[in-house]
């Protein structure tokens, strides 16, 4: 059997402020996707209105993958004992969620709408767009490559 299907150690990290850096971006993402649920309805009539190109499909779509990627963005992130296969994924993952939402962020601040609430925390806390949500996608964008230089899965040792 191949050894990328198995479980293995968490990685260790290559310094010691990886981890409490891949914890932040875990509580933020902790934060995001618990928040998106909470009403999770709303939050994909929230994407809907974005006026995305592909519709309402695309928009219904896009708002349960975002909620998926950074559920499985998690395992990465905290450092879980999971297989070889699954950390490059969730690692991935951790990738894909700040741009989608560098993405969302440009899109909203480039096209004419009157969206008044970008939907980090989904639609029970009202987050205006603006600039900043295109920094804090920036930021986020630099946690993510911070943790996964850190914690990349080859040729790293794991922790006995």
């Amino acid at each position: 059997m191949s050894s990328i299907a198995n479980v293995q150690s968490p990685i260790v990290p290559k310094t010691k402020n990886v981890r409490p850096i891949a914890l932040l971006l875990a509580g933020i993402l902790g934060v995001f996707v618990v928040a998106q649920l909470f009403g999770f309805d709303e939050f994909q009539l929230l994407v809907q209105s974005f006026w995305l190109p592909g519709g309402k499909s695309f928009a219904y779509f896009l708002s349960g993958f975002i909620v998926v990627a950074e559920v499985f963005a998690l395992p990465f992130l905290l450092n879980m004992r999971i297989s070889t296969l699954l950390r490059i994924l969730s690692m991935i993952l951790t990738w894909i969620v700040p741009a989608i939402w560098l993405t969302l962020s440009l899109w909203l601040q480039l096209t004419t709408n009157a969206v008044t609430n970008i939907g980090f925390l989904g639609t029970d806390i009202v987050l205006m767009p603006g600039w900043w949500t295109v920094l804090f996608s920036i930021a986020l964008a630099m946690l993510a490559a911070w943790a996964s230089w850190g914690m990349w899965p080859w040729g790293h040792s794991h922790k006995k």
